[in-house]
């Protein structure tokens, strides 16, 4: 380990002193460290060739920020929670420098985790394709009218929805959005999307696990009040009615370093759900 990079919430008041302890580390143990926001894509970007490891001091927002830099380069993330709930953190605040420690010994896993890509095929407009770790969402707009939207998987038509949103969501994805709309929770060791409607209104299907070898299509057939298709809560972009937003795995994981004796992820799920509120 020659090279660590930190990714940090620059408005969180705790990232500061969060990343001084982390250079310190570094300056102990001869360790190069850089540091960038977790928003600033073409920084980490460039720095990712000569990077170990990135260490990632942060909510969730902050981990996904960056995890859209890190991409499928290969280069493997520590989450260090520094927000509330931090599903994607393996790490609390006051283990960093015990953490740095098993990492520079040896002492960790590393966990790979499903990635998706949408590829937003416009009526009227040029195609973009996007990555995503946690979650499509497409959704109606500000005004509280709901969408129709038609869903194909792999060319068969499971069902025209008439709902506030359709969540496309990856295993890591599947405890947050689409858990809230009622969908089911995924190992986050499994390559699989989970299609969940949220509000659908007279809708039998309420979530639906497709293989990784299956492409979703989401179309979008009328909309009163606009909509848009979000990409890991992070990247939210207009739609247009026949707008098609087709969702597929990538190849390529993101990579996240679990140090030995990290809480097992079900033993976590029942732990972070205690702190959401009711």
């Amino acid at each position: 380990m020659r090279r660590i990079g930190f990714a940090l919430n620059p408005y969180n008041e705790r990232a500061g002193a969060m990343l001084e302890r982390g250079q310190a580390w570094c300056a102990a143990n001869g360790v190069e460290a850089w540091d960038a926001a977790g928003d600033a894509e073409e920084r980490i970007g460039g720095e990712l060739d000569s990077t170990d490891m990135v260490c990632v001091l942060g909510g969730d927002g902050t981990f996904l920020r960056t995890a859209r830099a890190i991409g499928g380069s290969g280069v493997p993330a520590l989450g260090v929670n520094l927000g509330r709930v931090g599903f994607l953190a393996k790490v609390e605040s006051d283990g960093l420098e015990g953490a740095l420690d098993q990492v520079l010994a040896g002492d960790y896993s590393v966990e790979e985790r499903f990635r998706i890509a949408a590829r937003l095929v416009r009526v009227d407009g040029p195609t973009e394709e996007h990555a995503c770790l946690n979650e499509v969402v497409v959704a109606r707009g500000s005004r509280v009218r709901m969408i129709q939207l038609e869903v194909e998987v792999s060319g068969s038509h499971l069902a025209t929805y008439v709902a506030d949103a359709v969540v496309v969501a990856t295993p890591t994805g599947s405890t947050a959005y689409s858990f809230s709309a009622g969908g089911s929770i995924l190992d986050p060791r499994l390559r699989n999307m989970v299609i969940t409607p949220v509000a659908a209104y007279l809708s039998p299907l309420h979530s639906v696990v497709a293989g990784e070898e299956q492409e979703v299509d989401l179309v979008l057939r009328d909309s009163h009040g606009g909509a848009l298709v979000s990409l890991d809560g992070q990247l939210d972009l207009p739609l247009l009615v026949g707008d098609r937003v087709e969702v597929r795995a990538l190849a390529e994981p993101l990579r996240m370093i679990e140090p030995r004796g990290s809480t097992p992820f079900y033993d976590l799920l029942r732990t972070k759900a205690s702190l959401l509120p009711y």
